[in-house]
């Protein structure tokens, strides 16, 4: 499976994955509470700063995150049509800035350092019984490592429609992602019973 991982050493990669989380989080009920233009529009630029200490090739940036810019502007625009220009904008600026953020996060941050941070954090729901924090942990980090994956097949499923020169449609496209995604999840929940992951207390 493919990672969004980059190698580095940059402030972003020796910053502590709980500080990263935990600043994540704190900067994004902040930008949802903002709906100041310039204060957006600074913490886009701030986030594009933060985004690029993460020496990632420019290139390879804009083409992880290319599918998650169109969404954000195919938002933006049913906003526009349905609600005034500033609350467009806004939303623009806002998603954007958690975009980057959250990239330059992923792409400092290991799967194994995320599932222990979402674990440690999930340790205490354990004593209401309903949950296990391992579970939890492994769950984030199934997702984690599912994106790309996904992603990655979504594309070369396109390329082969090219290469033969079908027509790409979301219905041709999708079965086979979806076969593909769910012979990969069975397989992955094989791995995990066959090595008793899951059972807690037995």
């Amino acid at each position: 499976m493919q990672s969004l991982y980059v190698e580095g050493n940059s402030a972003m990669h020796r910053l502590s994955p709980r500080v990263k989380l935990v600043s994540l989080a704190i900067v994004s009920v902040v930008l949802f509470i903002s709906e100041n233009i310039a204060l957006l529009s600074v913490a886009v630029l701030l986030a594009a700063i933060v985004c690029r200490m993460v020496g990632m090739p420019m290139a390879e940036g804009l083409r992880r995150l290319r599918p998650i810019f169109l969404t954000i502007a195919v938002v933006a625009l049913f906003n526009l049509i349905f609600n005034p220009w500033h609350d467009a904008l806004v939303t623009l600026l806002r998603l954007t800035a958690l975009m980057l953020l959250a990239a330059a996060v992923t792409a400092t941050t290991t799967i194994a350092q995320f599932i222990d941070e979402v674990t440690a954090l999930a340790r205490p729901l354990e004593r209401t019984g309903r949950v296990q924090a391992d579970d939890i942990g492994l769950a984030i980090g199934l997702v984690l490592r599912f994106v790309p994956e996904i992603l990655g097949r979504h594309q070369a499923i396109r390329e082969a429609h090219r290469a033969r020169g079908l027509k790409i449609r979301p219905t041709t496209l999708l079965a086979p992602l979806i076969i593909l995604t769910l012979r990969d999840a069975d397989n992955v929940a094989a791995a995990i019973d066959a090595r008793g992951i899951r059972r807690h207390g037995n």
